[in-house]
């Protein structure tokens, strides 16, 4: 346990310089603009003089630039996220009211993927060059090659518009009260069960279509990891000391996590940041919309807000696959 501490301080102390350099990229992003910055974020070219002027002020745009990445850190970690001149509210404020839709569907998806991607993985290692081996490495190319929309779409005529069974658009019912702003959660956590089945049938298909990609191919990891443990001596020896199946199961499993974990890891990442496609066609209300709509309308606090956000989920999540490895593999500590 003293090894794993001392583990966890080594990893945080590596990416607290990452931490810094994701915020210093976004802040050089928000410099980089060839226009007045205060003039964006105070609503463009019919922005008025005043505004402007408090909001150079407000942010020390007049200032040299170490000086405003100084302010830049301090209104970072204080909450301080800028003001959307779309929405007039702190881009803090909406990503809280956006994200946890898009959270919702990650979690939802990410389960898709864990639960069907890798016992497909394992049943395909177990009985190579079988039908089940060669269906999940159909499922893979598959998966790979369908582009998202197409296979949205498809979906949404198949379940909504020929056999009516799911909805095409939308989030469902609001719960009665929000705890953690997703709607499926928070209607359990109410006790409203038909809200509860409602928002979940409202994923179903957005789900589905952000996951299919990535069933094929962590069943493809899973798969390659296991045959190369299944070749290891140590399984050999296992296999004399008569280890019953299951016992035989949990072991080569243990030894094929390391790989899986990273491409998990890296998935949920790409769920977090990669529904922007999936959720223009479902018209899920996420933080990819919120994105899409500030792109289209140059909305540049938010878009450096969400590039922020981003990045410090990308970091947070290796930081835990890390944390992951030494528990798995306590060889990693050292």
């Amino acid at each position: 346990m003293t090894d794993l501490k001392y583990f966890i301080l080594r990893r945080l102390i590596t990416f607290l310089p990452t931490v810094v350099g994701v915020v210093a990229l976004t802040f050089v992003i928000a410099r980089m603009i060839p226009a007045d910055p205060a003039r964006l974020w105070a609503g463009g070219v019919k922005a008025k003089e005043d505004v402007i002027a408090q909001l150079a002020q407000k942010y020390h745009l007049k200032e040299p630039l170490y000086v405003q990445f100084f302010y830049y850190l301090r209104d970072i970690f204080t909450g301080d996220w800028g003001v959307s001149p779309v929405t007039r509210r702190p881009v803090l404020a909406d990503i809280a009211s956006y994200f946890p839709a898009t959270v919702e569907l990650a979690v939802f998806s990410f389960v898709l993927i864990v639960t069907v991607g890798v016992p497909l993985g394992m049943v395909a290692a177990l009985k190579r060059d079988s039908w089940v081996d060669h269906l999940v490495r159909v499922i893979s190319i598959g998966g790979a090659s369908l582009p998202v929309f197409w296979l949205g779409v498809l979906l949404q005529l198949a379940f909504y518009h020929s056999l009516g069974v799911l909805p095409a658009v939308g989030r469902g019912t609001p719960p009665p009260r929000v705890f953690t702003g997703m709607y499926t959660l928070d209607s359990l956590l109410c006790g409203d069960f038909a809200a509860f089945w409602d928002n979940l049938s409202h994923m179903v298909l957005p789900g589905v279509t952000l996951a299919f990609s990535s069933v094929g191919l962590i069943a493809r990891i899973t798969r390659g990891s296991i045959l190369d443990t299944l070749s290891a001596e140590h399984i050999d020896f296992a296999r004399m000391r008569g280890l019953t199946r299951w016992l035989m199961l949990k072991h080569i499993l243990k030894n094929s996590l390391v790989p899986i974990i990273t491409v998990l890891g890296l998935t949920f990442s790409w769920l977090l940041s990669g529904a922007i496609v999936v959720e223009a066609i479902f018209a899920w209300p996420g933080i990819g919309s919120y994105a899409t709509s500030a792109i289209a309308n140059v909305d540049f606090p938010a878009i450096v807000g969400v590039t922020l956000l981003m990045g410090l989920i990308y970091v947070a999540i290796n930081f835990l696959v890390d944390i992951l490895y030494a528990l798995v593999d306590p060889r990693v500590r050292l």
